[in-house]
């Protein structure tokens, strides 16, 4: 193996064609990964043909077009250049053979990505191209160098194309693999032995880096953090404590924001099981959304921060319109000015927590490096993060991620704070932690905020007004104390927390039947003209240990035929009227405190049950289908 000129033309070819299919693989994934027209399975399937067609075909169809008679070739042959034989045929085979591997592998790079990592950083204010740079490529990292190693691997070892087309001429288009397969070929076993150790050598060694980097084993490794006291969640409530004396500051960058924020939504969006229709207007009072899973109260928020798009309507932020299908406006998700928590936080893991927050701070070109340091600073001052600020996502617990998510929010001074299921990722005792930080939080904030939710009690806590949505339509807007006492459909007496309904039937101006309750009710206000069901929340029954008075209104006997416990509660399942036959034969739920059911489950039965005409809900809605 005197003669390296093969060795030399191969490195030099596998070189060059790796770089072209590194390029083109990158484009052809990022398009591919964001088209989803009705060509895509066939483009798919172009792109890859290369990689299962038998070299001899692909190299005779590349023949045919850059042939002397091909419609390329003649085109080459009219400027006085011949492609045929010469060592750029030998890179153009080998860029098609290895390309297939390097676009396949990409995109599977490009499509384990979190979605909504490039969602939340559309609404931080990142361009699609500083998406691209600044958080697909770094993510896919890894792919994208084990794509790489396999291309030039690939290239290295192209074989029937390239003879095909560039032929084997020593010292200009021999590749390594037609000197093993000529050595071979003249009985020079021992050079071909020398030559195929020599590209298994290259090609494997390629492989164990790239399985490596896979692996994360050659990442670099997060800096340190400085030595400071860290607050850990488990102090957080001292956090609470010390936030609740101390004044919130106000905003590092001190941009001018509307007196009086106002959110104008009026959209409409197509779903496979129902069609999503709200109108609502929001102002500087949080606004709790509220519903059942997969209601559609994720896609509201999605629609205002742009990265899902109504089919029809309209979305007007402090008089500028964000979205308007009639006019055809539809301002992107990094020029809304829009904040958005996500379920899953959604931080950058390849940053730090200060990097974190400060991305949406870099399009402000107005802003030095010292004023978006500054910011950054104040935001995780005010959230008791700045002991982590050089930590990494993976580094954190979830309620450290929950609050960098929140400073990371807030930090790009958005004029709509969007919090979706903040809490879901939670236990009960951060939750309450964290909740309590993030009401005091958000006392300094200026702008519009909505919360989606679908726990009744964090919406209470934590919102003015509620609005209500139940298979994509709003069934209750509102304050929430009145929603809560006064709610006019069944819909939205369930999802208060109501648990006792009956239907019912009008017997007089102020008196109502419930007919799966078997009894007649006084009630206290005027009965709606289309009344179908009346109900009472568990935790207004009240009890009493005597006999009830035939004079008396709403009060009637009961007998316990089941309970269920909690650490402080007792649920009681009620039969009026006669003792139950079993645990499932009852008529109401009554919910009592422990201290309550102490005096009360000694006391001979029939106990006597009174609803009050006061707490008695009179509903329009119909009957649930059964």
């Amino acid at each position: 193996m005197h003669d390296l000129s093969a060795l030399w033309i191969s490195l030099r070819i596998a070189t060059i064609a790796t770089a072209i299919t590194f390029c083109l693989g990158i484009a052809a994934a990022n398009a591919m990964q964001h088209y989803r027209g009705q060509w895509r399975s066939l483009l798919d399937s172009l792109l890859l043909a290369p990689m299962v067609l038998p070299p001899t075909v692909l190299g005779f169809l590349l023949l045919m077009l850059l042939g002397k008679n091909g419609p390329f070739g003649f085109l080459f042959s009219a400027v006085g250049f011949n492609l045929v034989f010469t060592w750029y045929a030998a890179v153009i085979t080998a860029t098609m053979a290895a390309f297939p591997l390097m676009y396949k592998t990409t995109l599977g790079a490009f499509e384990q990505i979190d979605r909504n990592l490039q969602q939340a950083a559309r609404t931080l204010g990142a361009s699609e191209r500083t998406v691209f740079l600044r958080i697909t490529l770094p993510l896919s990292l890894p792919g994208l160098l084990a794509g790489t190693t396999l291309a030039f691997a690939r290239a290295l070892g192209e074989f029937g194309a390239t003879l095909m087309l560039a032929g084997n001429i020593p010292g200009r288009t021999q590749t390594l693999p037609m000197a093993i397969y000529f050595a071979v070929e003249a009985g020079d076993l021992r050079e071909a032995a020398q030559w195929s150790t020599l590209v298994l050598g290259l090609s494997l060694g390629g492989i164990v880096l790239a399985n490596g980097i896979h692996c994360g084993r050659f990442q670099p490794q997060p800096r340190r953090p400085p030595k400071r006291v860290e607050n850990r969640d488990p102090q957080l409530r001292s956090i609470v404590v010390n936030s609740e004396v101390s004044e919130i500051q106000g905003w590092a960058l001190h941009d001018p924001v509307l007196p009086s924020p106002q959110l104008e939504v009026d959209i409409e969006k197509r779903l496979p099981g129902f069609t999503l229709s709200v109108k609502f207007m929001a102002a500087d009072q949080p606004l709790g959304i509220l519903g059942a899973s997969g209601m559609g109260k994720s896609l509201i928020l999605r629609c205002i921060a742009g990265i899902e798009r109504p089919d029809q309507g309209r979305i007007v932020l402090n008089g500028r319109v964000l979205f308007d299908a009639d006019l055809g406006i539809d301002v992107t998700s990094c020029d809304r000015n829009v904040g958005m928590l996500f379920q899953n936080y959604a931080l950058f893991p390849h940053l730090t927590v200060a990097q974190n927050v400060a991305f949406g701070l870099y399009r402000r070109r107005q802003l030095s490096s010292t004023q978006i340091k500054a910011a950054v600073n104040q935001q995780l001052s005010l959230l008791h993060l700045a002991s982590l600020a050089h930590r990494y996502p993976h580094q954190l617990s979830g309620g450290q991620q929950q609050r960098v998510a929140l400073a990371r929010a807030l930090a790009n001074q958005p004029q709509v704070l969007l919090l979706d299921e903040p809490f879901s990722a939670l236990d009960t005792h951060l939750r309450n932690l964290i909740e309590r930080q993030l009401i005091l939080r958000l006392q300094g904030y200026p702008g519009i905020t909505l919360l989606v939710t679908h726990n009744l009690e964090e919406a209470f806590r934590m919102c003015h007004g509620l609005l209500m949505i139940d298979n994509g339509t709003i069934i209750a807007i509102g304050p929430k104390h009145k929603i809560f006492e006064r709610p006019h459909t069944v819909k939205a007496a369930r999802l208060t927390g109501c648990k006792n309904f009956s239907l019912a039937v009008a017997r007089g101006p102020n008196q109502v039947e419930a007919l799966n309750w078997h009894c007649l009710l006084q009630t206290f206000e005027p009965l709606p003209p289309q009344l179908s069901q009346i109900g009472i929340r568990a935790h207004q029954l009240c009890f009493s240990t005597h006999s009830p008075s035939s004079a008396s209104p709403n009060t009637f006997p009961c007998w316990l035929a089941a309970t269920s416990e909690t650490p402080h509660r007792m649920t009681l399942y009620l039969k009026l009227h006669g003792p139950p036959n079993h645990g499932q034969d009852y008529h109401l739920q009554a919910e009592v405190f422990k201290e309550k059911w102490v005096a009360l489950k000694d006391q001979p039965q029939p106990w006597t049950v009174y609803l009050d005409p006061l707490r008695l809900l009179l509903l329009e809605d119909p009957p649930p289908q059964r």
